[in-house]
């Protein structure tokens, strides 16, 4: 690293966790300036009795746990039960306009919203309205629609299951299937590659298999920002002795070092825990050719051991048993050369060869990963590799083995498990016309992607979003923008004020909602919300926090609200009926899934209950009923990554960020604070470009084919910052490097942009 480095910039050397991580958590309370209140609020976080933390999905210790909260999560509920608010008087002072011009940080960080807003075009300002005369606006704006195929439903992971189930049957009784999804920005890879792999989209370990498994594998994932409760499971594993192998462009603290805050003796010495028993940085980009040569070695090394008289180390009862495609998925790892998977993953022959060692020496492995998988145009083949790779040895159906896809938000698989789909199965309208005794139309909806192209075509004209910044999140934010602006409806049920609300549609609204720590009480009472975490398991989650304002309303009531409005009578669904007594709509959900018999009960022991996973008993419902053997098609995802001086720019989150909500500007563990405007590149790349530390770039995305120059994508004035990453790849923060993404630039299998793998050419800025 250089000696001065440039301003905001330091060589941090500590190591995750530890004493900073408490001062981190002491400081998000003080800024939300709920000090008591707020260290009340953590002890209650992902408690038997208390509310699942609205941060990340990792699972907790059987749910019973007296001290399971995180930094980042404790930011997460600090940002939600702040003592800020934004009511009406905040729009009285400040025009729509005025506030375009705030950054997405200052617009969240105002507080939680108080009241039901309605634009006033004539005055530029959000007015308050009647939550009877909204749920009118909006219902009378979808009957008016032609078709209820021009409007678009969009879905956030932090929405409850009971919210979600409502909010699909709404919208399927309405007359759509149009349900973009916020998983389809991250894990729909994972949705649609892993039914084709194993038969199901879920992990197929739970938590106690950590405690079992002989290697960890951890691809494309930085649980320290993003699932840090997943820290303590590392940590115990190391401490075990268990190889945890990390494949990561970048190097990430907490995937190297970390100090766990409860134990007294790290804290008082000051010492530290290493994760990672091997590092490989590879490309971005290059994970299939990771994994094939990790594969290709592993046959290898069967054949050698076979020819010498032993077993072998590929799994060939549980192949000839449970598994095809294996013969033609061997025939194409022989045919991939050394030479085209070293260029392509940028690791060596001796690197890869190293984790195939470990691998064959290991009888129970899990493979962990996250959106450095699934966010590239082969992101439903990078899983599908993975999943490769555990069929190999049999590592999937066992004790301590398995596949663990990193779900981000709290309860984006629960919103999936409920119906948020835009392709209905059978068994979803069989079980929505057994309980509600209407059958949904069956053709397919409209994806993230392609609800934002029908709004930017003109063909949708109404948006509804149940929480979430979607407008922010996607890819091509200048398309993006424009295409809401068209809309005739936006209607926006949130917790905070964020830059799709500034969007402004011919009618938009702002809905409050309750948060995860609020009380939630309905005409029976106190009600509790169920979530599902990234293992599948099932759980209730019940606020204990007064509502920042009496006019705020929880997603079910506002959904039946708006059902109300816009449906009447049809169908004759008890929508008021449901919401006062969430046992009611539970007991719809059990009707509708069979997988969640005994809903009340069973949600009601503490930890909850598993949902059912065909794969981990070795029960494939697959086309064939066996696990699949699929091949990729080459080795790079997009050629122009091989074009010389093209280097591969990924997104990442800043250590103060939780997907686009931004707590802060300090990046702790990469050594950034108190700004953003930073692109993290390895040293001979720079050096490489005539740059240095500090240097003042352009960065520029390299056009398509057929592409017109003339409104070439350029983010300009950043700052080249010297890291430990990847040779041809650099890194910069989501979603700032979102106007770089070109939108066509998606996984065509799953749908979810390529964020993770954008060519660019960097400069030196004028």
């Amino acid at each position: 690293m250089s000696d001065v480095r440039p301003e905001g910039i330091e060589d941090y050397t500590g190591p995750a966790g530890g004493w900073d991580a408490l001062k981190a958590t002491a400081e998000a309370l003080a800024s939300q300036q709920v000090v008591i209140k707020g260290s009340l609020t953590l002890l209650k976080s992902n408690q038997p009795d208390g509310f699942d933390c609205p941060g990340c999905a990792w699972p907790d210790p059987k749910h019973t746990s007296s001290f399971e909260f995180c930094e980042n999560g404790a930011k997460a509920v600090t940002w939600e039960s702040t003592a800020k608010r934004v009511g009406p008087e905040f729009f009285e002072n400040h025009s729509v306009s005025e506030l375009w011009t705030w950054t997405d940080y200052e617009l969240e960080g105002q507080g939680r919203l108080t009241h039901p807003l309605v634009y006033d075009s004539e005055r530029d300002r959000y007015v308050p309205i009647a939550w009877d005369e909204a749920f009118a606006l909006v219902g009378a704006q979808l009957r008016q629609l032609p078709s209820p195929d021009m409007a678009e439903f969009y879905t956030s992971g932090r929405a409850s299951n009971e919210a979600a189930f409502l909010y699909q049957l709404f919208v399927r009784a309405y007359g759509t299937n149009n349900f973009p999804d916020c998983s389809n920005l991250c894990h729909e890879a994972t949705s649609v590659g892993l039914p084709e792999s194993i038969g199901v989209g879920k992990a197929t370990v739970v938590l106690e298999d950590f405690d079992q498994c002989d290697a960890i594998f951890s691809f494309g994932h930085n649980p320290g920002t993003n699932h840090p409760r997943m820290m303590t499971t590392l940590y115990n594993a190391s401490r075990r002795g268990v190889p945890i192998i990390v494949f990561n462009p970048l190097k990430e603290r907490s995937l190297e070092k970390f100090a766990a805050p409860q134990n007294p003796v790290e804290m008082v010495t000051l010492s530290s825990t290493p994760i990672a028993s091997a590092y490989h940085q590879v490309k971005s980009g290059g994970d299939v050719a990771a994994l094939k040569g990790i594969m290709k070695r592993v046959a290898e090394l069967d054949d050698e051991n076979m020819r010498a008289g032993g077993n072998g180390y590929i799994d060939w009862d549980f192949i000839d048993e449970h598994t095809s495609g294996f013969d033609a998925f061997l025939a194409d790892l022989s045919k991939t050369s050394w030479e085209s998977i070293t260029k392509a993953s940028g690791l060596t022959k001796q690197a890869i060869a190293s984790v195939a060692d470990v691998y064959v020496r290991s009888e129970k492995v899990i493979v962990c990963y996250g959106m450095g998988i699934t966010q590239h145009q082969n992101g439903t083949s990078n899983v599908q590799h993975l999943a490769n790779l555990l069929l190999m040895r049999g590592n999937i159906g066992k004790p301590g083995a398995g596949i663990c896809p990193l779900r981000g938000h709290s309860n984006v698989q629960g919103d999936r498990t409920v119906g948020i789909t835009e392709i209905p199965g059978k068994a979803l309208l069989d079980g929505i016309e057994r309980a509600f005794g209407f059958r949904p139309k069956s053709d397919k909806g409209h994806n993230a992607i392609e609800a934002i192209e029908a709004i930017a075509r003109g063909r949708s004209k109404a948006l509804i979003c149940l929480g979430g910044n979607l407008a922010v999140a996607m890819s091509d934010p200048d398309m993006v923008f424009a295409g809401m602006r068209k809309l005739e409806l936006a209607v926006h049920l949130s917790t905070k004020l964020n830059r799709s609300h500034l969007l402004l549609a011919k009618h938009s609204l702002i809905l409050p909602v309750l948060g995860r720590t609020d009380i939630d009480i309905q005409e029976n009472g106190r009600q509790a919300v169920t979530v599902e975490d990234s293992m599948c398991m099932v759980h209730a989650s019940k606020g204990f926090l007064t509502p920042p304002s009496e006019y705020l309303r929880s997603e079910p009531a506002i959904i039946a609200g708006i059902a109300e409005a816009t449906l009447g009578d049809k169908y004759d669904i008890d929508w008021r009926g449901m919401v006062s007594d969430y046992d009611r709509i539970r007991d719809k959900i059990e009707k509708v899934f069979p997988d969640f018999s005994d809903f009340n009960e069973r949600v009601r022991h503490p930890g909850g209950f598993h949902l059912d996973i065909p794969a981990s008993r070795r029960e494939w419902k697959t086309s064939n009923g066996k696990a699949q053997f699929i091949i990729a098609d080459g080795l790079s995802e997009d050629t122009r990554l091989s074009i010389p001086g093209i280097i591969t720019l990924t997104t990442v989150r800043s250590h103060d960020q939780y997907n686009t909500t931004i707590y802060g500007l300090n990046d702790r563990y990469r050594g950034v604070f108190g700004r953003r405007d930073v692109l993290f590149m390895n040293p001979d790349d720079l050096l490489e470009r005539g740059l240095s530390d500090g240097s003042r770039i352009d960065i520029v995305a390299v056009p398509d084919e057929g592409d017109d120059l003339s409104s070439q994508r350029v983010l300009s004035g950043f700052i080249a910052v010297e890291y430990q990453i990847a040779r041809g790849t650099a890194a910069g923060y989501y979603p700032e490097m979102n106007s770089l993404v070109a939108f066509g630039h998606y996984d065509k299998k799953s749908g979810t942009p390529s964020y993770k793998a954008t060519p660019v050419t960097i400069r030196a800025s004028t």
